[in-house]
């Protein structure tokens, strides 16, 4: 048993040796001349096609469905306090219709509901308010859209990419088992496998975590921005009432 831990210990070290080798060898054998495009797009090619393509398809998605998102989310961003004012005066000088006229016109989530609550007044404040609460939920679920699928990516990718490392040191393994020997340049290319795909899963990863992050702030400020706007238009409902 404890040959057996030694071997094992020895076979580990070597091949973080020959990792650590295999990076410094790899960053001296890059020229100067060239640019981290070119230097990124080598290494891609280097970690193989199997894993890396699917890493970067989780990137490709991800980014597409991210800035889908931001494109959405800040068209959906308006001034919220000159809209209420609008109706304000709409409802002081043509009222409901004229008030309903102008939520028709403006753009974003807050002029649907308020158009909704407005398209309700003729029954009665409270069913106003209901209307307001049931699609301020519909308004709050389009601007959670697909923003599920980004957090999957970001979970995927990097495990893909612990995958693949896992695989490369299987390869590792084999090689030696099958050589019988702790042969450095036999096994370099699979740890390097191994690190490479990690490496770029981890990157991913990072990207759209960034990107997710913006994303979920964004819909708070503005799920934030329609719960004040559609108090203030009851209460606003209210007066109007009276």
């Amino acid at each position: 048993m404890k040959k057996g831990f030694s071997i094992m210990a020895v076979a580990m070290l070597t091949i973080l040796n020959v990792g650590v080798a295999t990076a410094q060898t790899a960053t001296e054998a890059v020229p100067e001349a060239q640019g981290f495009h070119q230097v990124l797009k080598e290494y891609f090619i280097k970690g193989g096609p199997g894993f890396m393509g699917i890493v970067l398809l989780c990137l490709i998605i991800g980014l597409a469905i991210c800035i889908e998102r931001i494109i959405y989310l800040n068209m959906a961003s308006t001034n919220n306090k000159r809209l209420l004012s609008n109706v304000e005066n709409a409802l002081a000088t043509g009222g409901v219709e004229a008030a309903k006229e102008v939520a028709r016109n403006t753009k974003g989530p807050v002029a649907s509901i308020f158009y909704q609550g407005l398209d309700r007044m003729d029954e009665g404040v409270d069913n106003a308010e209901k209307a307001v609460v049931a699609y301020g939920g519909v308004q709050m679920g389009q601007l959670e859209r697909n923003v599920s699928w980004i957090s999957l990516f970001i979970a995927i990718a990097p495990m893909l990419g612990f995958m693949g490392t896992v695989i490369g040191m299987i390869q590792a393994f084999d090689k030696i088992a099958a050589v019988g020997s702790l042969d450095a340049s036999l096994i370099a290319s699979s740890i390097q496998v191994a690190l490479l795909t990690t490496v770029f899963g981890l990157i991913v990863g990072i990207i759209l975590q960034i990107f997710y992050n913006y994303i979920i702030a964004k819909i708070d400020s503005i799920v934030n921005d329609m719960e004040d706007s559609s108090i203030s238009l009851i209460d606003l409902l209210v007066r109007y009432k009276k």
